[in-house]
């Protein structure tokens, strides 16, 4: 037996494709909290709602704007006073910094002038009659300008790297990057002394047995004066064989790993011809000249 076929027209209507998102809905519809709307009517029906309808609370209100604007003209008012006095002072802390750099540019060039005095007369107190070995003597100790054949070693920072322990620098308390040190400087010229430079200079400042070698943050002091990488070092010596002695000496080493762990720069070139100038001033204060002994020849 056959079943009647369904009739489509008495199904019902369609849902709501919304019709799973009833909360969602709810809120959407409803995004004001029915306590506030209570509040609201219940203050329109009390009379409070919007501003204030009596004398009194309008006097307050009045007597509140009033107040403030007291205080922010005030402050205004007061603002604008201070601020020539304010000007002012700043402008006389410049004046002072100013002059203070002045003074302090001035001193300095003293300073230069006398170095440049004194050395000139230790200069001319060793070119007295002496002999070759007043000579010799003041080219070794730096007196006087030296030429002469040798190695020119260029070190500069790396580019940007850094790395950190392992190093040859690890426990010396320096963060371990690519700027070069001034241990690490130190240990340089020391290596050229050893590998029998004559005479060394660095940035065009002559180093003495009385020159020293320090640190001052990150930046490199020679004698108190600070340099600028790249570092440029010129020894005066053999230049075949300095150049050897220095790269299989142990300093020589120590800057191929410096090189190869923190990518420091560094060339050595040999040189037919380097100008040495003078050291800037040389002070001592306890040697003093031997007498020669009298019958002595």
């Amino acid at each position: 037996m056959s079943q009647p076929p369904h009739n489509r027209s008495s199904a019902g209507p369609p849902a709501r494709p919304d019709a799973s998102m009833s909360l969602l809905t709810h809120v959407m519809d409803h995004s004001l909290d029915e306590g506030y709307a209570e509040a609201t009517a219940r203050r329109e029906a009390d009379g409070t709602a919007g501003l204030p309808r009596t004398l009194k609370a309008k006097l307050a209100l009045a007597a509140g704007l009033v107040l403030a604007a007291m205080v922010v003209t005030l402050g205004a008012a007061q603002a604008r006073i201070a601020a020539p006095v304010l000007a002012k002072e700043r402008q006389e802390l410049i004046q002072r910094v100013e002059r203070a750099d002045a003074r302090a540019d001035g001193l300095e060039r003293d300073i230069e002038r006398l170095r440049s005095e004194v050395a000139d007369r230790q200069r001319a107190v060793l070119k007295q009659p002496g002999g070759e070995q007043a000579r010799l003597v003041a080219a070794l100790s730096g007196a006087t300008e030296v030429r002469g054949p040798g190695v020119r070693l260029e070190v500069d920072d790396a580019k940007g790297s850094s790395s950190s322990g392992g190093g040859p620098r690890e426990s010396s308390g320096f963060s371990d990057t690519g700027r070069l040190r001034d241990r690490d400087m130190q240990r340089i010229v020391n290596g050229l002394w050893q590998s029998g430079a004559e005479a060394i200079s660095i940035n065009g400042q002559r180093l003495t047995a009385l020159s020293a070698i320090r640190a001052a943050g990150d930046a490199i002091l020679v004698d108190n004066r600070p340099l600028v990488p790249p570092y440029e070092v010129l020894a005066i010596g053999d230049k075949k064989r300095l150049g050897t002695a220095f790269q299989d000496s142990l300093d020589g080493q120590y800057l191929h790993v410096l090189q190869e762990s923190y990518g420091i720069r560094s060339k050595l070139s040999p040189a037919d011809a380097l100008v040495l100038p003078a050291a800037s001033s040389l002070t001592v204060r306890t040697a003093t000249a031997a007498e020669p002994k009298k019958g002595a020849s």
